[in-house]
């Protein structure tokens, strides 16, 4: 006779759970469930224990998903290992499921584990050659009101890639804000405390706002734009509608919030009579040090206008990069082209042409011209009577008439005052 018995699980056992949980993942590598999932099948599925006297010596929990259930949790304490627990445990288990009607009963285990003995003693079979894919929701919970609330999004996760050339630029970001933020353990063991504020300057159009979204991408957490514009209108002022986004913005466990032409309530203070947005200022610069008090979350400023930022605002302890976004390159410029010239006329238009002529060009200066070509050409195809048979599309020519029709976004001396900018204020 055994001198422990097998019961259905009662909510006085969960302290018994967290202990057999502790021995467990002290000893071997991080389990397939989480903890929080272990309990909540303890509650809500079905799960059985193991018991000597009043302790809890060994717990089987599983979950039923249609036909098929699934074994989340399966262990004995060591003292009472390899004396028929396990395999008890979970004919226990499958009895307790059989209401279910399931066709398969199913467990994943860490590729290390070696006790596996109780799942073959039950019939189980390893199933060699299958492989496990896993992916964690960056949302959940009241986290999907909050997002929805904020007019937050989750994007997608190729927008990072889609960044084309700016290879300085996108290096720099990801060893400085995505590599240490999306490893922090890592980085703390380094002596590396991930940053939780940025400022991107540069030009107008030169990609502030796409680089912005890009390291959410990268990092797969939610993307919250503030506009101030649109919190002036809030009857509580913007100072408080600041102060009220942030507080909701508390509540997410991860966030990259991003504030674009952030000059518009972050500009030099002084003056007389003081400018009515010096309070909003004052606001923003209180917000910044408890938005770094929490782990997980970023915070990334854009401005055409550094120059007219408060000085107080770009102080070290409040950001910890400021980070200059050119023109784009050469290769960023081949990019863009690619994105806007038709498939069909893909491998007949000069690229290497386009480009050289579009320098000193932004993204938006080449989207208008390349637009402006495919008008032309379209209008021109038209007049000379073609129709949807016809063949064709825009020309080298074309691309090139577009180019010299566009005026250029940022001018010379703007390009020059960038670059003082850099020398002056840029922290790398």
């Amino acid at each position: 006779m055994t001198d422990w018995r097998i019961r259905d699980f009662q909510a006085d056992d969960l302290d018994g759970i967290l202990r057999l949980w502790e021995e467990v993942t002290a000893t071997s590598t991080d389990p397939v469930y989480a903890l929080s999932e272990v309990l909540a099948s303890c509650q809500k599925d079905d799960a059985v224990v193991a018991v000597h006297g009043d302790e809890v010596v060994g717990a089987a929990v599983g979950r039923a998903a249609h036909a098929q259930g699934w074994i989340v949790f399966l262990a004995t304490t060591k003292p009472w290992q390899r004396r028929g627990v396990g395999s008890a445990l979970l004919a226990a288990l499958e009895r307790r499921m059989a209401p279910h009607g399931l066709t398969k009963l199913s467990a994943l285990m860490p590729e290390t584990a070696t006790r596996v003995d109780a799942f073959l003693n039950r019939g189980f079979e390893i199933k060699n050659h299958l492989s496990y894919f896993e992916r964690r929701i960056p949302v959940q919970g009241h986290e999907i009101r909050v997002l929805a609330d904020l007019g937050g999004r989750i994007l997608p996760r190729d927008l990072w890639a889609g960044v084309g050339g700016m290879v300085r630029e996108k290096d720099l970001l990801e060893r400085r804000l995505v590599m240490p933020l999306a490893r922090p353990e890592m980085a703390g063991r380094y002596g590396v405390v991930p940053p939780k504020a940025v400022v991107l300057f540069g030009p107008p159009g030169t990609g502030k706002t796409t680089f912005a979204k890009a390291i959410a991408s990268r990092l797969d957490w939610p993307f919250v734009e503030v506009f101030p514009s649109r919190l002036a209108s809030d009857p509580q002022g913007l100072a408080g509608a600041l102060r009220e986004t942030f507080g909701k913005i508390d509540d997410l466990d991860h966030v990259v919030v991003f504030i674009d032409e952030v000059e518009e309530i972050a500009a030099q203070r002084g003056g007389e009579p003081p400018s009515p947005l010096q309070g909003v200022t004052n606001e923003l610069l209180k917000l910044i040090p408890a938005f770094r008090e929490r782990p997980g979350r970023l915070l990334v400023c854009a401005t055409n206008f550094i120059r007219t930022l408060d000085s107080a605002f770009l102080r070290h302890g409040r950001f910890d990069y400021v980070v200059p976004i050119g023109l784009p390159d050469a290769a960023a410029r081949q990019a863009i082209w690619e994105r806007y010239i038709p498939d069909d006329v893909s491998g007949i238009v000069d690229l290497d042409a386009l480009v050289a002529a579009s320098d000193g060009f932004s993204p938006a200066d080449i989207e208008y011209a390349a637009r402006r070509a495919s008008q032309q050409a379209l209008e021109e195809a038209l007049l000379a009577g073609a129709d949807d048979s016809v063949t064709g599309g825009p020309t080298t020519s074309d691309y090139l008439a577009g180019i010299r029709g566009t005026r250029t976004t940022v001018s010379a001396q703007v390009a020059a005052e960038f670059l003082e900018d850099i020398n002056r204020l840029a922290r790398l």
